[in-house]
């Protein structure tokens, strides 16, 4: 993948290969239709970032390659024209990276909901039902994960929020859920109501948000928005002098190549979401692969640090996997009955869908940090709820 979600595609591509090249050296995938196993082969296509191509390329791979299911590496704006597509050829997909709330609302605009699209991923403040095994566990919302976090330094700072978003589906759903969420405990979100902050992709000069911003004292910075996005952004609130005491990057500070472009010292003490990680414990790939060794394979083929996508794509391949083999059949409305009785542990989750085929997933609370290692940055987790994916460093707070 090209473009401004590049990152996701060169973790996420890497992730996928990786599951199918361990799968394959198991022999490929037991099919009891066929009696045997099968190989898997995987077909990459770039959609050089652009949500509109996303369904043309989905068709072409269904029509022309003949593929029997599809997986998105994300963001979230690729899911809808992917989606579309696989309710028009029954064929099950993937989804990639994106809030519950969103995919909510995408998948129920449309009547019958989407029946073929299954979606492992985060929350950003909607618990799991009753009866879910994640009901009542802290650390399935990103949320959580950042209260937990501001717990250490709350009472530091005045609790006004100021809210960036770029106006695309991803960014527009986590506007709109985060705002009443953080002001039901207590915290200011300044002019939300006025959708102060809520941007067009394509804004280039922040600078009278960012006067107003730093006029209003607002001392904590959350964002949702590509990377390009917010290194403009950020690159601009530095020059203009307004510096929060913390700043949250979610999507657009996921991965070491889109901070490093922001230039500088611009990454340092900027946090985000943490999804898979190398430390985590108690959790298998396939066959003799664990997140430690496939962290290995990557650093040794790019020479950079963690790619946290590349794990969590890994897994939903996994799942995928997992559905094929006990569904014992190529079948598109066979694999996706077995889709929705998914109970498996991966590489980095549980996966168990809810009725929203969704599945949430643990998330924690990383900080890019500068360090000796030749890549300069590393992200490491600095608070989690997580007994299984515990912190790794000390946060840095304020940002330096």
């Amino acid at each position: 993948m090209t473009g401004g979600a590049a990152g996701f595609g060169e973790g996420g591509v890497f992730g996928i290969r990786a599951a199918v090249e361990d799968i394959n050296k198991l022999g490929g995938i037991y099919i009891e239709e066929y009696g045997r196993k099968l190989p898997v082969k995987v077909i990459v296509v770039d959609n050089e970032s652009d949500p509109l191509k996303s369904g043309t390329l989905a068709e072409n791979l269904i029509l022309q390659d003949k593929v029997n299911f599809l997986i998105s590496v994300g963001p979230l704006d690729f899911n809808p024209p992917m989606a579309t597509k696989a309710e028009l050829y029954k064929v099950p997909f993937i989804a990639g990276p994106g809030p519950f709330e969103s995919w909510q609302a995408m998948r129920t605009s449309v009547t019958p909901p989407w029946r073929y699209s299954w979606d492992p991923s985060f929350a950003i403040a909607t618990p799991a039902e009753e009866g879910d095994f994640r009901y009542g566990k802290a650390g399935y919302t990103m949320f959580e994960a950042w209260l937990g976090a501001l717990a250490f330094f709350g009472d530091k700072t005045n609790q006004k929020i100021a809210l960036l978003a770029s106006d695309d589906p991803d960014g527009r759903g986590w506007y709109k859920a985060f705002a009443p969420a953080a002001q039901k405990i207590g915290m200011e979100t300044y002019r939300t109501e006025d959708a102060l902050g809520l941007v067009p992709g394509e804004t280039n000069d922040f600078s009278t948000l960012i006067e107003e911003w730093k006029t209003q004292d607002c001392q904590l910075l959350w964002s949702n928005c590509p990377a390009p996005f917010f290194g403009a952004f950020w690159r601009q609130a530095y020059q203009l002098g307004y510096h929060p005491k913390q700043a949250f990057a979610t999507r657009s500070g996921l991965f070491y190549t889109d901070v490093s472009a922001w230039g500088g010292d611009l990454p340092n003490g900027v946090c985000n979401e943490m999804f898979w990680n190398p430390s985590i414990k108690g959790r298998q790939g396939i066959g003799d692969t664990t997140p430690m060794s496939l962290n290995e394979r990557w650093a040794e083929e790019t020479g950079q640090p963690m790619h946290q996508i590349m794990g969590w794509l890994y897994a939903n391949t996994q799942v995928l996997f997992d559905a094929i083999e006990r569904a014992g059949s190529l079948d598109g409305d066979k694999v996706n009955e077995a889709l929705a009785q998914t109970d498996v542990m991966t590489i980095y989750y549980r996966a168990v869908f809810d009725q929203d085929q969704y599945c949430r997933i643990p998330v924690a609370f990383g900080q890019w940090q500068k360090t000796d290692n030749p890549w300069i940055w590393d992200n490491p987790i600095v608070y989690s709820d997580h007994d299984f994916m515990p912190a790794e460093a000390e946060m840095i707070f304020p940002i330096p």
